[in-house]
């Protein structure tokens, strides 16, 4: 059963931070506050300096309450929203890492976003825990922390209570999830739509996008179409809505995509219908169902025929061979 009371959000927030890895989780808060129409969420700006602070490049954030000292009332989620990685820690990191190791058994949920994680992993709450921060500096979070398991391969990661996040943007998946967990699917996904999100991406996704590689590579016109295919991939896609969406005639259409990518318009939604329904099945433990649902193919049966026919192996065994593992 969701929870229906307001949980207390803290952000954590130390100089030098990047501005969205304190913004990006917020607004997906805030906006969960809209979708529900309630406070689901009391959001709290504080830190070991105040009464504001100058962001990593030069936006200042003010409002920020100084964190409480003694026996207080703690929140349900802890936020250390950036850091610095160098070594040693900067003065007002070093507190906020001392007044974490304090307060730890307090707080039911804490999260860092990108270098937050040193922040953490100084107050030795990340040892014996999966955790993951900016790919830039995996290997120093490595080796600073040897009893941490570093993960590399993923945008975020959940061990039991402790939630940490790759760079910047990454924290808005991070929160995603987290409302999710909270409130269920329809809710975080409302809350990405209002967002404008590309896609909402899960903690198994790479640092490093391959589509985002992709689309630097491709033609205009190409990024134009998949693009759109991708936005609506759950809707019905006929080659007149495609042509009218990138400014051509069905016809037109169908002769660019036989020219350029070798497929019909048909083809191409098939495609990437299936690529879509490989990357849940990779990455996330919804049923045949729901993904037959959220790529469009309709139903499990149809599901079930495309895998068989294009890969040779039904989607429950394709689950069953890439699933990412679970955490240990």
């Amino acid at each position: 059963m969701r929870r229906a009371r307001t949980k207390k959000v803290w952000f954590l927030i130390v100089p030098g931070s990047e501005l969205l890895d304190v913004s990006g989780p917020w607004e997906v808060f805030a906006h969960t506050n809209d979708v529900l129409e309630r406070s689901a969420y009391e959001l709290r700006l504080l830190g070991p300096s105040g009464p504001q602070v100058s962001t990593r490049h030069g936006v200042h954030i003010a409002g920020i309450g100084k964190l409480p000292r003694g026996a207080c009332e703690l929140p349900d989620v802890a936020v250390v929203a950036g850091g610095s990685p160098s070594e040693p820690l900067p003065q007002p990191e070093r507190r906020l890492s001392n007044w974490l190791r304090r307060n730890r058994p307090g707080i039911a949920t804490l999260v860092s976003i990108c270098t937050g994680a040193f922040i953490v992993g100084e107050a030795g709450l990340l040892d014996g825990r999966r955790a993951t921060t900016h790919f830039r500096h995996l290997g120093e979070l490595r080796a600073r922390f040897p009893h941490v398991h570093v993960v590399e391969e993923g945008i975020f990661t959940r061990d039991g209570d402790l939630w940490t996040s790759a760079g910047i943007t990454a924290g808005i998946d991070l929160a995603l999830a987290l409302v999710e967990s909270d409130h269920g699917h329809a809710v975080a996904m409302a809350v990405a739509k209002r967002l404008v999100l590309f896609l909402r991406r899960s903690g198994n996704q790479a640092q490093f996008s391959a589509a985002l590689e992709r689309q630097t590579k491709e033609p205009g016109r190409k990024r134009e179409v998949v693009s759109f295919i991708l936005e609506h991939i759950d809707e019905e896609l006929a080659v007149e809505r495609l042509a009218r969406a990138v400014g051509m005639s069905p016809r037109s259409l169908t002769r660019w995509c036989g020219d350029t990518l070798g497929e019909s318009p048909a083809e191409l939604v098939r495609r990437l219908r299936v690529e879509e329904a490989r990357r849940l099945l990779e990455t996330t433990d919804l049923p045949l169902k729901e993904i037959s649902t959220r790529t469009g193919l309709g139903d499990t049966s149809t599901l079930w025929r495309v895998f068989t026919q294009r890969l040779g192996v039904t989607p429950a065994s394709y689950r069953e061979r890439f699933a990412a593992p679970e955490p240990a």
